[in-house]
């Protein structure tokens, strides 16, 4: 679920196979995996971090992930498992409306749960939008969040909302 799943497996492995051996002495690594032919492990076998990144890079272009697009995460949480989705839906019309009247150039996913979908007693959704972050979208993201902020002032439910631009966690 995580676009930065290949480049944490690829650092991993290369930095624990780079520890292997000491000194005169030839280290062997073991790498235990259910897809050992996956081009990541691959790589990470060879050490060509030059292969590892082309691929990496082209792979994320065509899928619209950073560096070529940004990510923003829009989350939602709260006590209540329908002012969530409620608030999930508010936030995602009001984007989508100003996608269709603007004309702006965003891919945005509709709300689903998030991965976990409740902590600490609380629900969990999420949206997805991919496009170039700048200051048409900025001020768009903050006027939605306004509007859901507004819906949920007089809640008891402690509903949240937050926005997160190329999150370090997908979760």
């Amino acid at each position: 679920d995580d676009y930065r799943a290949h480049e944490r497996t690829f650092q991993i492995l290369t930095q624990v196979a780079g520890r292997a051996g000491r000194g005169e002495e030839e280290g062997r690594v073991i790498i235990q995996s259910y897809n050992p032919e996956h081009v990541v492990i691959q790589d990470a076998k060879k050490q060509d971090y030059k292969l590892f990144f082309g691929t990496e890079i082209a792979i994320r272009k065509q899928l619209r992930y950073p560096p070529s697009c940004d990510i923003i995460l829009i989350g939602v949480s709260s006590k209540s498992e329908i002012e969530t989705k409620n608030i999930c839906d508010i936030v995602y019309k009001g984007l989508k409306d100003k996608i269709e009247t603007q004309n702006l150039k965003i891919l945005l996913y509709k709300p689903v749960p998030s991965p976990i979908d409740k902590i600490k007693n609380k629900f969990r959704w999420r949206i997805i939008v991919k496009c170039k972050t700048d200051d048409e979208i900025i001020n768009e993201l903050t006027n939605v969040l306004n509007v859901a902020n507004e819906k949920t002032k007089n809640s008891k439910n402690e509903t949240r909302v937050s926005i997160n631009i190329n999150p370090s966690s997908m979760l």
